[in-house]
């Protein structure tokens, strides 16, 4: 069944509610709203009105330190057409059964939801994600899909399934937000928006004109537990593995191998940090034998053993 498009009404400002969550990301939330604030003063009328929302209401600290005091609490507010679910870190521990209620209520009041950075967490934990295709931050791709089998998770920056959205992070907002201007608005705002950030909104560029080292760096990064071949990722990309190797060391100052071999091994670092996975499981995530496979590598690259790294993390 194809998803509704949302009712969004055009002769009022279209009415947002921004979800702050603690250990938000600055960037993202800025990237989400100054898109909005920019329309309003580049037409000279009010076409988005937003406010800030949290669970509890309250100031809601950022990643960085820097609080955003709320407006209303998100069960007092009384809704509109699109409401931005915005967690960042801890969004595991973020999904409570308190916020799936709110999140399901809200649902009821708010024509679209867009999961921001994780917020595809959060609303895959409420059950609002079931039978729909959504994206989320890549680091959360794998256990995103293996947390909510019903979801139907893709590797993409932006997904707009009808009134559902959501984006992989801080710059994918700001081009989920370049869409639903145009969409909203047409294509010559999103044309001037993207202007007024100095940001290129042109078609995606040919094979041979994009930039393939970061091209190869993408595939690399999208195959961490069956890692490709060096020769078949130059393959991919329509190029011969020696000028990959140029490639590669021109842009990131080492070859594909070791680039390659750096993705997998913070990953792995990454998971032994945030994750109660076993060594033995991180190793399978990141394409390596065994632990004892992944500790050799890992010790030569870091410095230290799995295990140390999480014990290291873990002190006070």
């Amino acid at each position: 069944m194809t998803p509704k498009r949302p009712p969004f009404v055009q002769d009022r400002p279209i009415r947002v509610g921004v979800l702050l969550f603690p250990r938000f990301s600055n960037h993202c939330l800025s990237n989400a709203v100054e898109p909005l604030r920019a329309c309003n003063d580049l037409t000279g009328r009010t076409l988005f009105e937003w406010r800030y929302l949290g669970l509890e209401g309250g100031a809601v600290p950022s990643s960085s330190g820097l609080s955003v005091q709320t407006e209303a609490r998100l069960s007092d507010d009384p809704g509109g057409d699109l409401l931005f679910v915005l967690p960042c870190y801890d969004h595991r521990a973020l999904a409570t059964p308190a916020c799936a209620r709110a999140l399901r209520a809200a649902r009821r009041r708010y024509a679209t939801l867009v999961g921001m950075d994780t917020g595809s967490w959060l609303l895959a934990a409420a059950g609002l994600l079931d039978g729909r295709r959504a994206t989320i931050h890549w680091d959360e791709w794998q256990a995103l899909a293996e947390t909510f089998p019903a979801v139907d998770v893709v590797q993409e920056r932006v997904v707009h399934d009808g009134d559902l959205r959501s984006c992989g992070g801080a710059l994918t907002t700001f081009e989920l937000l370049l869409d639903l201007v145009e969409e909203l608005h047409g294509p010559a705002l999103r044309l001037a928006l993207a202007a007024f950030w100095m940001q290129p909104d042109m078609p995606a560029p040919s094979p041979a004109a994009r930039d393939l080292p970061q091209a190869a760096a993408l595939l690399m990064r999208r195959h961490i537990e069956q890692p490709l071949t060096i020769a078949q990722i130059a393959a991919r990309l329509g190029l011969s593995r020696r000028r990959l190797e140029r490639l590669c060391r021109a842009r990131f100052g080492c070859g594909p191998d070791a680039l390659y071999r750096d993705t997998r091994l913070r990953e792995a670092r990454r998971l032994m940090r945030h994750t109660g996975l076993s060594v033995a499981e991180v190793a399978t995530r990141c394409g390596y034998l065994d632990a004892s496979a992944l500790t050799r590598a890992f010790r030569r690259h870091f410095g230290d053993t799995p295990t140390q790294a999480r014990a290291l993390d873990a002190a006070p």
